[in-house]
């Protein structure tokens, strides 16, 4: 008899980077080893968050998870671009404070079997949006992550969870961003090169806000097809006209690259339960 096809698990997808940041700086309280000497809130609050976003905040069957980290030289491409990608962000010590944690993180992984991938030329945003691409024709597939970039991948089988939110609102739909900002996921690049993202160090076009920009996109329309919709009225469309070279570079380096050549298979296999964060810490003697 032919044996009846195994349905793949849910796909989580983690952006370890992401994740890192805002358990380094947003967990309530420090985490120390027993004799003061070390601090180790990153590395207790990631697996912390980790495990408890896995307990809580699913719909889904238990999933194999993989936690994706940002490559050495991943922005080199989008930096070549526009100079001015992310240069807004501090390189001060206590701003990279959460690096300290990241081999530790990467070990703590290993011990407890879940997958971790990091490509040297490639940002996360890239590496995740190409897994999700290739999962979502066979499973449900949740992003873990803060950074809104991640609304252009949302379809009836991608959706993105978002921890920072109300325990009933950390799925975000499709439909959710329509409702909410006016444009299809397809159009979020278009959406944010007129608006910015601040996060990015992408400005935007000065005096266009969301509202504005949803109504220029209406009904669907391709950032492409704006200057010829008869839309760009007044001294708002003249600014948009005259920054336009700019809008599109901006929409491009928004835009996820969903065919890079990734370096894992994934297994379609539910991943290991992990342990209280303290027993991981544990395991790996920085108690």
């Amino acid at each position: 008899m032919p044996k009846t096809p195994v349905t793949p698990a849910p796909l989580l997808l983690v952006d370890g980077f992401n994740l890192l940041w805002a358990g380094t700086f947003g967990f309530p309280a420090p985490i120390f080893s027993r004799d003061k000497s070390r601090e180790l809130t990153g590395l207790f609050a990631f697996f912390a968050l980790l495990r408890a976003t896995i307990r809580d905040d699913l719909d889904v069957a238990p999933p194999e998870v993989l936690v994706v980290f940002d490559g050495e030289h991943g922005a080199a491409d989008r930096v070549a671009t526009d100079q001015d990608y992310k240069a807004n962000r501090e390189a001060t010590p206590e701003a990279l404070k959460p690096l300290q944690f990241l081999a530790p993180v990467k070990d703590g992984l290993d011990a407890y079997g879940i997958r971790w991938v990091e490509v040297d030329d490639a940002e996360a945003d890239d590496v995740i949006a190409t897994l999700a691409t290739r999962a979502a024709a066979s499973r449900p597939v949740l992003v873990m992550s803060r950074d809104m970039d991640f609304y252009q991948l949302l379809t009836n089988h991608v959706r993105i969870l978002n921890r920072s939110r109300k325990s009933s609102q950390r799925i975000i739909t499709a439909e959710e961003v329509l409702a909410r900002y006016g444009v299809t996921p397809v159009q979020w690049p278009a959406f944010r090169a007129l608006t910015g993202d601040k996060s990015d160090n992408i400005p935007g076009v000065r005096g266009i806000g969301p509202k504005l920009a949803a109504a220029l996109l209406r009904d669907g329309l391709p950032l492409r097809d704006l200057p010829g919709s008869g839309r760009l009225t007044g001294t708002k469309g003249a600014a948009i006209t005259t920054a336009w070279a700019n809008v599109l570079r901006w929409e491009a380096m928004i835009t996820v690259c969903r065919d890079l050549d990734v370096p894992i298979v994934l297994s379609g296999q539910a991943s290991p339960q992990l342990p209280k964060p303290a027993d991981v810490v544990e395991k790996l003697g920085l108690w």
